[in-house]
């Protein structure tokens, strides 16, 4: 098995998988502006795929050469069909279903452990797990069994449900998987408090005790590419994974930035960049154009009528009315003399 984890410098730097936000245009923006050493999907449920809605579910695994390595991070409650999702997703079968590609597929499987949405965790999957550790296993071993020895699989969860438990981490370890992510709170926690990098210090503290190759990746509140490389090294960690902080600069993978030194008008161009590329991608059935709304904010700030332009760009109904707005706007507000 090609293991894509073993091949990269460390510590190494992933993109975080974010509810619609990683789709395959934004994961191809931030690719242009810096892209991380590994890109994760957004999240898709294997009971879905595995369904008559699999259609539906496809554009989640949606990718192109230029966003990898690539792992597809998958959720659900059926053990047999994380065994099925594995078993497509190691044979090329979803990368060629998904996005027509033949000759390149995804780099990994990841688990999804962590989310701790009120809805997904009454059903009791993702961070639920944590209190069903039988289920948890018999979901590894089933996704490790239908990946072949073909792709690693990995883990991305929370340090517990209702308080720090190090015995969840320990456990996910003795499963022998690639790479355990860490994110620096509980479920209970949500994102309330700040990140515990010193319990992600103790998880892999915790590995190096077990003598287990599993890789460590820290997640939680990471702005910069420099604070990362500060926690990692603190840490000892193999790597860092960022997500809410690709918000505050879409450049945050590379070591000096230039997000905060460009004018309104190079970030006005790059989000009608990333909205052509919405459009170009998803068409009129795809996407819903309200998933652009979550990045306005990144784009469009720091000029005078910026409050004003988000609110028309948010109430938009079609990317055709939001690239005129843009339009509109890089005329108006910035080439008057």
């Amino acid at each position: 098995m090609q293991n894509i984890w073993d091949e990269l410098p460390k510590p190494y730097f992933v993109l975080a998988p974010m509810d619609d936000v990683t789709d395959t245009v934004f994961r191809r923006i931030v690719g242009d502006c810096a892209a991380p050493d590994v890109f994760f999907t957004e999240f898709v449920n294997v009971d879905g795929l595995q369904s008559p809605g699999r259609k539906r579910l496809l554009n989640r695994l949606q990718f192109t050469p230029k966003e990898t390595p690539l792992i597809a991070q998958i959720w659900g409650k059926t053990p047999e069909n994380y065994y099925k999702t594995a078993k497509e997703l190691a044979d090329g079968t979803f990368a060629l279903e998904s996005s027509n590609l033949e000759d390149t597929n995804f780099a990994g499987i990841d688990l999804n452990f962590g989310c701790p949405d009120k809805a997904v965790v009454k059903n009791g999957c993702c961070v639920a797990l944590v209190n069903d550790r039988p289920l948890a296993q018999e979901i590894i071993q089933a996704t490790k069994e239908g990946a072949g020895g073909k792709l690693p699989v990995s883990v991305k969860t929370r340090l517990g449900f209702n308080e720090v438990d190090y015995s969840w981490p320990e456990f996910l370890l003795e499963q022998d998987i690639a790479v355990l992510t860490m994110h620096g709170r509980t479920r209970k926690q949500m994102s309330k408090v700040p990140a515990d990098w010193d319990a992600i210090g103790k998880v892999r503290e915790l590995r190096d005790k077990l003598g287990v190759a599993t890789h460590i990746v820290g997640n939680g509140d990471v702005m910069t590419r420099q604070q990362g490389l500060e926690l990692a090294t603190t840490h000892q960690l193999d790597g860092i994974m960022i997500g809410r902080g690709i918000f505050q600069d879409p450049y945050v993978f590379v070591s000096e930035s230039p997000w905060h030194k460009m004018g309104a008008l190079e970030r006005l161009e790059l989000y009608k960049k990333h909205v052509e590329l919405f459009a170009e991608t998803w068409g009129d059935t795809g996407r819903h154009v309200r998933v652009l709304n979550k990045f306005c904010k990144v784009y469009i700030n720091d000029f005078p009528s910026a409050k004003h332009l988000r609110e028309q760009l948010m109430n938009a109904q079609h990317t055709d009315e939001l690239l005129q707005l843009l339009e509109q706007a890089t005329k108006y507000e910035f080439t008057r003399a």
